[in-house]
């Protein structure tokens, strides 16, 4: 059970680390303004955290530093919220402002958005293919040859294709398998469609359209089988600009792991609804182990849509950050449900 004082000093400890990514020494501390103890008194309790394991000395500095368990510490028990400023505000407001009418404008914004306000790198999780389904199909001539296959799903994702048509497919007969799709399978999951038309649907595009099979095959293999990127980023360079990230080992580590959009995807997915935090080795990803993962879910018509997420160094702004996020998701909630 630590003493007041001792709560005191790690929160100067990790307050003062996380501004200036600089270690703090008894003294350092004793000049505080909340402080009011003698610094021979400070370096006392400096030496129970430490013995504790709540700070840690580092070999180039007699100061200290917070170790995992610090941290843990410190976002469980002494964070405090904040009150976002006019700014911070101000810029998220002005993005939900924007005319955007599709589900990627909102999400890659917002991710560029949280980049920006934080310096950290942003990760959005966009709903899995099998969640969505359809809400409209169309298709648009572009001359005899050549026709355009949009299909939108319910998440305001919006796909697009070109495609060559057969000669012998009439523009009539692919009216009519849109007409058709549209009357018969708005709201089946898009990775069902195929399924559900053969299961449900030959009989009645048998009757009214021509050559259906190859119809549907053009445009299944124009539009239905390709799924959509659901994993975005922002500010990728943002955490190797770091003082913790000078290593060249760690910023190609970190590089590679930006790749790897499955592994990510695997994580975000699993963290469950709220804010979620993860501290260096509590992250599951070897190369997360030198960095801190805030995450909060967002939703469509009480179902879990998406994952926001911000990685970046141990000593993060947590108490701004969690605030951001939570006004971040909140505000994506709204604005995907209001569509």
């Amino acid at each position: 059970m630590l003493s007041n004082r001792q709560l005191l000093v790690l929160q100067v400890i990790i307050d003062e680390f996380i501004e200036t990514a600089q270690p703090i020494g008894s003294r350092a501390i004793s000049k505080k303004q909340s402080v009011s103890f003698s610094p021979a008194t400070i370096r006392n309790d400096m030496a129970d955290l430490e013995e504790m394991g709540f700070i840690e000395k580092t070999h180039s500095s007699s100061g200290r530093v917070p170790s995992e368990k610090g941290y843990r510490f410190y976002v469980d028990h002494l964070l405090l919220p904040v009150h976002l400023s006019d700014r911070d505000q101000r810029t998220i407001s002005n993005l939900f402002d924007q005319d955007l009418v599709e589900f990627e404008q909102v999400v890659q914004k917002s991710a560029h958005v949280l980049s920006d306000l934080t310096n950290y790198t942003s990760i959005i999780l966009g709903p899995e293919v099998y969640e969505t389904t359809l809400k409209q199909l169309q298709i648009i001539h572009l001359s005899e040859t050549t026709a355009l296959a949009i299909l939108v799903t319910n998440t305001g994702h919006v796909e697009h294709r070109s495609f060559t048509v057969p000669e012998k497919i009439k523009a009539t007969d692919l009216e009519k398998l849109v007409n058709i799709l549209n009357e018969r399978l708005i709201g089946v999951p898009i990775v069902h469609l195929h399924k559900q038309l053969q299961k449900e649907l030959t009989s009645v595009l048998d009757r009214y359209v021509d050559n259906v099979e190859t119809a549907f095959d053009y445009l299944k293999s124009a539009l239905l089988d390709q799924h959509p990127n659901n994993i975005y980023y922002g500010g990728v360079t943002n955490i190797m600009l770091q003082p913790e990230f000078n290593d060249v080992e760690k910023v190609h580590s970190l590089y590679s792991l930006m790749e790897k959009n499955d592994l990510i995807a695997n994580v975000l997915r699993t963290t469950g609804e709220g804010i979620h935090i993860s501290i260096g080795q509590e992250n599951k990803i070897d190369e997360m182990q030198d960095c801190s993962l805030i995450t909060a879910t967002y939703s469509l018509a009480g179902q879990q849509l998406g994952t926001i997420a911000l990685l970046g160094p141990k000593r993060m702004e947590y108490s701004r950050v969690i605030s951001l996020i939570n006004v971040l998701s909140n505000q994506m909630t709204r604005t995907f449900n209001d569509w």
